[in-house]
């Protein structure tokens, strides 16, 4: 490889790295989004559990995931709101 591709991976890939905090800390543009987690792929608790990654089915309605906003109701089975 050379000095510009590997520079470029690297860049390329920083740019990765750094896309999840952003978006994680980034409260403001984000919503809780019902209906679309997978088992054990939830964030934070739900009503019987404590915390993230410990929901047992797929599309329960009790457990979120945190999406950029506008995304949750365009997804099947998304719901701003725990029915």
């Amino acid at each position: 490889m050379t000095s510009k591709t590997t520079l470029l991976i690297a860049a390329v890939g920083s740019l990765f790295a750094l896309a999840g905090p952003v978006l994680a800390a980034d409260d403001a543009n984000s919503e809780k989004c019902y209906g679309v987690a997978k088992a054990a792929k939830n964030d934070c608790a739900g009503a019987a559990h404590a915390c993230a990654g410990q929901a047992t089915k797929d599309g329960s309605t009790k457990e979120f995931v945190k999406l950029p906003k506008g995304t949750c109701e365009r997804l099947v089975g998304g719901s701003l709101t725990s029915k």
